[in-house]
C-alpha cells in the first residue's frame, strides 16, 4: 500500500502540472530558449571594442598597425586628429584612443625605441582589463614583423609558450555556457515545481482531502519528490539532446546516463528543499521571495559561474553542503572530461547524504505544517 499510495499520488501531481498551463510554458522555456539565449549571449573577454586611433606619423608601419585591428575584437578603427580625441573619451565614444606619434616608422628603423600613448576608458572595466593587453600586443607583433622586413635584428623571446587547450579547444564560450545553464535550470526548476505543488494544494484547499485520506505526510511528499523530480529530469534529458547537443553542437564526452543519474540525486536533494521552503511560506508571492533568497547564492556560489578556486576558502566550506556545488563538479567531470564513476563518486556519495538530509528536515517541517493546518 505504501508504494501504489506513493504512486497514485504522483500521478496525481502530474495532472495537476498538466492542468497548470503556465508551468507547463515555464518548463519548456527554461529548458529550450533560456539555455540557447544564454549560451549564445555569453559575453567574450574582448568583443567589438571601439578604438580610434590619431596617426601622425602616416607611414606604412602606422597604417599595417591601423589595419591589425579587426573584428571580432574591434570595431572599425575611426581616424581621428589629436584635438578630437579627448573629446570623443568624454563623450564615451571610444573605449581605447591610440595616439601614434609623428616619425614613428623612423625611429623605429633607427633603433630609438619610441613611445606609443594608449588611452584608456577604465569605466568600462571587462574591455579596458583586456583589451590593453590585446593592443600591446597587435602593436608588437606588426612592429616585429615590418622590422623582419626591413632585415633588423629582433630580440627574441627567451621562452615559446605551447599554449594547448584540453577539453575546449576552441575556447568556444557556448559548450561552457549552455551545461552550466541546464544545471542552473535543473535547480531552479526543481525548487519551484516542488514548492508550488505544495502551495497548489494549500491555495486550492486539496490538503483538507488529504488529510482525510489514509496516507501519511512521507507518502504525500515523496509523491511531491518523484512526481516533479521525473518532469525536470525527463525536460534536462531532452534539453541536453535537442538543444545543447543539437542547435548548440557542444560535443559532450562522458556518460549522458551517469550524468543523468547524478541529476537524480540532486533533484532528490532540491524538490526536498522546494518542499522545505512550501512549508515556510504562505502564499506564492512569499515562496518567490525566499525562491530569490536561497537560489541566486545557490547558482552564483556553486562554481557554475566562477570557479570555487577564487572563492574565499570560509565561502567554499560552507557551499559543500550545497546540492549544486556537487552537481556542477560531476557535471563538469562527465560532460567535459569524460570521467566515469570511479572518479565522481564522491560527489555522488555527498549527494545523496545531502539529499537525505534535506528530505528528513522538510519532512518533519511538512509534518508540523500539516499537524498545524489538521
Amino acid at each position: 500500500m505504501l508504494w501504489r499510495n506513493i504512486g497514485h499520488l504522483g500521478i496525481k501531481e502530474l495532472r495537476s502540472l498538466l492542468r497548470d498551463p503556465m508551468m507547463l510554458v515555464l518548463i519548456v522555456y527554461s529548458f529550450s530558449f533560456a539555455i540557447y539565449t544564454a549560451a549564445t549571449a555569453m559575453p567574450e573577454t574582448l568583443q567589438k571594442a571601439p578604438i580610434a586611433i590619431v596617426d601622425e606619423d602616416r607611414s606604412p608601419l602606422s597604417e599595417r598597425i591601423v589595419d591589425s585591428f579587426m573584428s571580432p575584437y574591434f570595431m572599425p578603427p575611426a581616424l581621428i586628429t589629436h584635438a578630437e580625441m579627448d573629446a570623443r573619451m568624454d563623450a564615451g565614444q571610444d573605449t581605447f584612443a591610440l595616439n601614434i606619434p609623428p616619425d614613428f616608422q623612423r625611429d623605429v628603423l633607427a633603433r630609438r625605441s619610441p613611445t606609443i600613448q594608449l588611452n584608456v576608458d577604465a569605466t568600462r572595466m571587462s574591455q579596458a582589463f583586456a583589451g590593453a593587453g590585446y593592443i600591446q600586443s597587435m602593436v608588437m607583433t606588426e612592429v616585429n614583423t615590418f622590422a623582419q622586413g626591413h632585415s633588423m635584428s629582433v630580440m627574441a623571446s627567451p621562452v615559446n609558450l605551447d599554449l594547448r587547450s584540453r577539453f575546449n579547444p576552441e575556447l568556444n564560450r557556448v559548450w561552457f555556457g549552455s551545461l552550466m545553464e541546464v544545471i542552473n535550470q535543473v535547480t531552479m526548476l526543481s525548487i519551484i515545481l516542488a514548492g508550488a505543488a505544495l502551495i497548489r494544494e494549500r491555495e486550492h484547499g486539496t490538503v483538507e482531502h488529504l488529510l482525510v485520506m489514509p496516507v501519511t505526510p512521507f507518502e504525500i511528499m515523496m509523491s511531491k519528490v518523484w512526481a516533479m523530480g521525473l518532469v525536470v529530469l525527463g525536460a534536462s534529458a531532452a534539453s541536453l539532446l535537442i538543444v545543447v547537443q543539437g542547435l548548440l553542437a557542444v560535443p559532450v564526452q562522458g556518460s549522458i546516463p551517469l550524468f543523468l543519474a547524478g541529476t537524480a540525486l540532486v533533484l532528490f536533494a532540491t524538490t526536498s528543499l522546494g518542499i522545505f521552503l512550501g512549508t515556510l511560506a504562505r502564499s506564492m508571492p512569499q515562496f518567490g521571495l525566499l525562491m530569490m533568497l536561497v537560489l541566486l547564492p545557490l547558482m552564483i556560489l556553486s562554481g557554475s559561474v566562477t570557479p570555487r578556486e577564487s572563492m574565499p576558502d570560509w565561502v567554499q566550506c560552507v557551499m559543500l553542503a550545497a546540492p549544486n556545488t556537487h552537481y556542477v563538479m560531476l557535471a563538469q567531470a562527465i560532460l567535459y572530461r569524460g570521467a566515469g564513476l570511479s572518479v565522481v563518486w564522491p560527489q555522488f556519495v555527498a549527494l545523496g547524504l545531502i539529499g537525505i538530509t534535506l528530505f528528513l528536515l522538510s519532512l518533519a517541517r511538512f509534518r508540523k505544517s500539516l499537524a498545524t493546518m489538521a
